[in-house]
């Protein structure tokens, strides 16, 4: 069984081919499909059948879940298995922004082992094993602690959850603009460029695998509103409202959380 240092650097060196392949869509008008409410592009498959190829050649006992393909179990005595969103932020990237990116995973024993995160359009790479540090672009990075009781808190989440909070006098928040991928949102939060953030239901275990696993690394927490750390298994399920931040502030959240609910 290959071990998370070997297994991240497997993924650092896919995740960059695949920010490359999606790349070459972004700005370029793809083709767009719908899969109920939430937008496919011909970038998202693309990227999606690269990462197939490359990791189950390289892994091939390992387990699979993706966003746009069916989830097989892991084969022959395995007990990792890949958990894969191709393109995070997808309606982000079908408006020409830069915050989207691929998001990688490995997870063992019901917890990522091994995470990336690459933001080609931004120029970032997050990455993150077991035991090890929170890196951005090979450079460690951590959750802003130390925070006051009453000290005004700079949290970023969907548009809802901020307006139902906004509408509440009292609370110490500094709203900062919302960004819609979730991976990516999480990544801001792990490197201290924000405190905190709310999770709207329904988030899926695509969204956040990796970057589960680089928060966590960078001194954070990702709950629910009554539960700590999530377990991972092959068949992926939709989350309730989520907090993510400091140890020293997840309680907050959770009371903004059940507000804003």
């Amino acid at each position: 069984m290959a071990e998370a240092p070997d297994d991240l650097a497997l993924l650092r060196e896919v995740a960059a081919e695949a920010g490359r392949i999606a790349q070459a869509f972004w700005r370029k008008d793809p083709r767009v499909w719908w899969k109920g409410q939430s937008p496919v592009s011909e970038a998202d498959l693309a990227v999606d059948e690269y990462l197939s190829s490359a990791l189950l050649t390289a892994r091939p006992g390992y387990g699979w879940v993706s966003e746009e393909t069916a989830s097989r179990p892991a084969e022959g005595g395995e007990e990792r298995f890949f958990v894969v969103d191709p393109i995070d932020g997808t309606r982000a990237f079908l408006r020409g922004e830069p915050t989207w990116c691929v998001s990688i995973a490995v997870v063992a024993a019901g917890r990522p082992v091994a995470g990336v995160l690459d933001a080609p359009s931004l120029g970032e790479v997050f990455t993150a094993a077991a035991g090890g540090p929170a890196l951005l672009n090979g450079a460690s990075i951590a959750v802003r602690t130390g925070h006051g009781a009453g000290e005004t808190l700079h949290l970023a989440m969907p548009d809802p959850m901020r307006r139902r909070l906004a509408d509440e006098p009292g609370h110490a928040i500094d709203f900062s603009p919302n960004i819609p991928s979730l991976a990516l949102r999480l990544a801001m939060v792990a490197s201290g460029r924000l405190d905190g953030t709310l999770v709207g239901a329904r988030a899926n275990d695509w969204d956040i695998a990796a970057a589960d696993l680089i928060l966590e690394r960078a001194g954070g927490h990702l709950a629910g509103l009554e539960t700590g750390p999530h377990l991972y298994n092959p068949v992926p399920r939709r989350h309730g409202v989520l907090v993510a931040g400091a140890p020293d502030i997840v309680q907050r959240l959770r009371t903004y959380a059940a507000l804003a609910a």
